[in-house]
């Protein structure tokens, strides 16, 4: 079936059969939609309307927009849920014995004969657009799903089986005066995954109570409880985190497993801080389907993946990802990890924490408390035959001694450090007390990068007036890039999106250390004095890369200066 799919689109010139076929290659690509949302994240140039519209020419087949259809006009005797998920064909509406399906592959002939045999009437295709047509199917059978708050059952929601010891604290409650935090807290999990929130914010003040979602890089406020439900909200979280609701004055740390399907659960990773006003409680979504997302959607110009695929087929030598928080060196670091990741290699991981679990990788949680350091790690590493090492984070000389020794020695090191540039990476090892020869012989690539917003493929818009020449050089821009008839685009805002952003593409600045960068290295050189002799030898800044992300299209110039100013 996804063959017949991946025909049609390649027939009307709309894909390329190569990138087809590297898209088919991921494992996570059973399903046809499943197959056009990625093809939608690799390539900037299609979207899918245009891929909807092309198929329904291409197959003569009528082409429907889904964005104003109210569900409730669906016919409930017509909803056959196993044929709906097994085709993911929707049948919209009925014109006398003929039902009309929404689909996204028309020569999926077998769902027109299992819903022909199924209702006794004739069917035939319309055509739609992937993201729409799951939404609505979601919307569809949302109270038989797992996702409806009414089936929620308690124990199946946390994944563990809760005690909620009524003796250990007052603010806990009884069971039917905590019905509704239950009921809330569930609603609130839940409008996080559904509004692709990465962080959820639970905070208590003075005289209010604040809620927050992180979506896309940026904090909104999405609700203001009473203040008064504040303890009781923090000890219905601690409770799923399986944390001690009795101490509040020492900041905890906890998981939850959220089963929002018989076949999908999301795990959240939960911090809980003591305020002046009660405790401030903050969930990390752990996406395990982040870290399979593959290379070619994190947004790689064609020489920066090259540069770092080659890295990673070295035996030997150190790849350095930097950034802040959040600028996803993680998925960066998974990414590679799961390219390396065969049965020939023998790969472990000292992580704090281990956010993501990943078959076929020795993953070891960093303890403090047990002694279980970044640097004890590796030394225990290093005595297990290992041939690719992940560092979460290098943040002391030991750490760095130990992985330089590692990558000096014929193994692949991998880690993270906290700087806003790749050149400033290495004054950061040499400020740390490493040796200038050990960082020039044993480092090989550095990957600095931010996370940017995407424009919104529905409703972004050419910028009314393009900023002035002067500025645009300011700015960064090159006059050939000026010159050659340059177009921006703006934010607009739909009902598909938030403020006219949806998703987030990686900015990145990747550096090899040659041989010129490797003798400034030995000679003591500057951040600046590397960056310059890096951008002679063609490597883009964060500044230049966000630039060209501009250029096709993928997101704002104000975007861009947002995260690349620093």
């Amino acid at each position: 079936m996804q063959r017949n799919l991946i025909h049609s689109l390649t027939s009307t010139g709309l894909i390329h059969e190569a990138l087809a076929d590297k898209i088919s290659e991921n494992d996570d690509v059973k399903h046809n939609i499943d197959f056009i949302q990625a093809l939608c994240k690799v390539s900037d140039h299609v979207n899918e309307y245009e891929i909807a519209r092309s198929l329904s020419r291409f197959h003569q087949v009528p082409f429907f927009d889904l964005s104003h259809f109210d569900k409730n006009q669906l016919d409930p005797d017509k909803l056959n849920e196993k044929l709906v998920n097994k085709h993911q064909c929707l049948p919209i509406f009925t014109r006398g014995r003929t039902q009309y399906l929404a689909t996204v592959n028309p020569q999926n002939y077998t769902a027109l004969e299992d819903f022909q045999f199924s209702t006794g009437m004739g069917a035939e295709f319309i055509c739609v657009e992937a993201s729409k047509l799951g939404q609505l199917i979601e919307a569809a059978f949302e109270h038989d799903d797992g996702l409806g708050l009414d089936d929620f059952d308690e124990e199946e929601l946390t994944g563990v089986e809760v005690s909620e010891d009524k003796t250990q604290d007052d603010d806990a409650g009884d069971g039917q005066d905590d019905a509704p935090i239950v009921v809330y807290i569930n609603k609130i999990l839940l409008d996080a995954i559904k509004k692709g929130a990465s962080d959820l914010h639970f905070e208590p003040y003075e005289h209010k109570y604040r809620i927050r979602f992180r979506i896309d890089g940026v904090l909104h406020e999405i609700a203001s409880p009473p203040v008064n439900l504040s303890s009781r909200l923090a000890a219905r979280l601690k409770v799923m985190s399986r944390l001690d609701i009795a101490e509040k004055r020492k900041p905890q740390d906890g998981r939850i497993k959220l089963k929002i399907s018989k076949k999908k659960s999301i795990d959240f990773r939960v911090s809980s801080l003591p305020t002046m006003w009660g405790e401030k409680i903050v969930m990390r979504i752990l996406d395990s389907s982040s870290a399979m997302l593959g290379i070619d959607v994190l947004g790689y110009e064609p020489q920066q993946k090259q540069l770092y695929m080659n890295a990673l087929e070295q035996p030997q030598g150190m790849i350095l990802v930097t950034g802040p928080t959040g600028s996803g060196k993680t998925v960066s670091l998974y990414t590679g990890l799961n390219i390396l990741n065969t049965t020939e290699r023998n790969i472990s991981t000292a992580e704090d924490p281990v956010e993501i679990n990943l078959e076929g990788i020795n993953q070891v949680q960093i303890n403090v408390k047990a002694d279980l350091t970044f640097a004890n790690a590796l030394r225990s590493f290093l005595r297990q035959d290992p041939d690719i090492v992940m560092v979460g984070e290098i943040r002391d000389l030991e750490t760095a001694e130990i992985a330089i020794k590692a990558a000096q020695t014929g193994h692949l090191v991998m880690s993270t450090l906290h700087t806003n540039s790749a050149a400033e990476t290495l004054t950061r090892l040499l400020n740390m007390g490493v040796q200038a020869f050990n960082i020039a012989s044993s480092v090989s690539l550095i990957i600095a990068q931010r996370l940017a917003r995407r424009l919104c493929k529905h409703c972004k818009q050419p910028v009314d007036q393009m900023p002035p020449h002067d500025e645009l050089l300011e700015f960064g821009f090159s006059e050939s890039q000026i010159n050659a008839d340059l177009q921006l685009f703006k934010p607009v805002g739909c009902d598909l999106c938030s403020g006219g952003y949806k998703g987030r593409v990686g900015i990145y600045e990747v550096m090899p250390i040659t041989p010129s960068i490797a003798k400034l290295i030995m000679d003591h050189g500057n951040s600046i004095e590397i960056a310059a002799q890096a951008t002679k030898e063609g490597v883009n800044d964060l500044r230049r890369s966000g630039i060209l992300k501009a250029m096709s299209g993928v997101t704002s110039l104000e975007e861009v200066a947002r995260v690349t100013n620093h």
